[in-house]
């Protein structure tokens, strides 16, 4: 195997990247790749969803965290300050299905919700969800079936197919630089290439800087804070924020588009920034101006901007909770 075929989902054309390994690390749509290479191909995933909500920070006053270490079913529950806010989770939930948008479901809320109003200042109410989030981790599957999801071991696993195919699947946050290790390493036995030591394991990353304030709303940038306050320095309507109550600017989408590759409503308030996590129902009022701001930059014309809208609130109503 020595390429891909890819879909720009832009402008719908079709492109080829050749390469002398290819790496599966699709997370939960990792047998869909593997079948496109050996379509008789057992299953290798099991979908397990975790599910987080938001809440204002008045549940958890203080900057600690709190982990609740065994809840009724033996999972682990924690509450986490985050921003300006307290993000709560998680769940582990076998799925059958698998997508892009996952969804968390109903029994899900309520678990987290009961569970946490025993330890929370206050306990917090469907009402008081600013945003909820799924996402679906793609747990190994095991060698026997029937095992729950807690039970299934979250190291990772790489499989090599006949073709070359290296698949990486498994694994966890905590293990990702291991993870990223083993791959390099079989990927340069598959590919004959070149070894090298690795330098990256105390390397600063972009951005990069030593302290920062954390009460500056533009620390989360590091390095590129200053570039950023720059653009408010020659037009002052930059530090117009979107949405009153929140810190978010147009020069902060400036910026997204012109250094950090945004080319969407969704690319800015939900990657770029955190606004559709943190407050989902908010972040709609943000699109228009982001989608404008947006469409000047790049040269997009108006029915862009009425489709980005559209399409931004569609997403945003399925991490609001009513």
């Amino acid at each position: 195997m020595d390429g891909v075929k890819i879909l720009d989902t832009e402008n719908n054309e079709i492109y080829e990247i050749k390469g002398k390994t290819v790496v599966n690390a699709t997370g939960v749509f990792a047998d869909s790749i593997i079948q496109m290479d050996h379509p008789e191909t057992k299953k290798t995933i099991v979908p397990s969803q975790g599910v987080h909500i938001i809440l204002d920070r008045k549940f958890l006053q203080g900057d600690a965290a709190i982990m609740i270490p065994k809840t009724p079913d033996g999972r682990v529950l924690f509450a986490v300050p985050w921003h300006d806010k307290v993000v709560v989770g998680t769940t582990d939930t076998l799925m059958d299905e698998i997508s892009l948008e996952p969804r968390a479901l109903p029994e899900e809320i309520d678990f987290i919700l009961d569970t946490a109003s025993e330890y929370l200042v206050y306990p917090p109410k469907r009402s008081d969800v600013r945003s909820v989030f799924a996402g679906l981790r793609p747990l190994a599957a095991p060698e026997e079936e029937g095992e729950k999801t807690k039970e299934i071991s979250r190291s990772h696993k790489i499989t090599i197919s006949a073709t070359g195919l290296l698949t990486i699947t498994g694994g966890k946050w905590t293990t990702y630089r291991k993870m990223g290790e083993d791959v390099i390493e079989k990927a340069i036995l598959i590919g004959g290439l070149e070894e090298a030591p690795s330098v990256t394991a105390n390397m600063p990353i972009h951005g990069y800087v030593k302290s920062f304030d954390e009460t500056d709303p533009l620390n989360y940038y590091g390095s590129d804070r200053d570039k950023i306050k720059s653009l408010s320095l020659k037009d002052k309507s930059m530090a117009d924020v979107l949405v009153e109550g929140f810190p978010y600017t147009k020069a902060e989408v400036v910026w997204a588009v012109r250094e950090e590759m945004a080319r969407t409503v969704e690319d800015f308030l939900a990657r770029r920034s955190r606004f559709l996590l943190l407050d989902a129902r908010n972040s709609m009022k943000a699109a228009p101006a982001v989608a404008k701001i947006i469409a000047e930059e790049l040269g997009f014309r108006r029915r862009w901007i009425r489709e980005q809208i559209e399409n931004y609130t569609a997403l945003a109503k399925g991490y609001i909770l009513e």
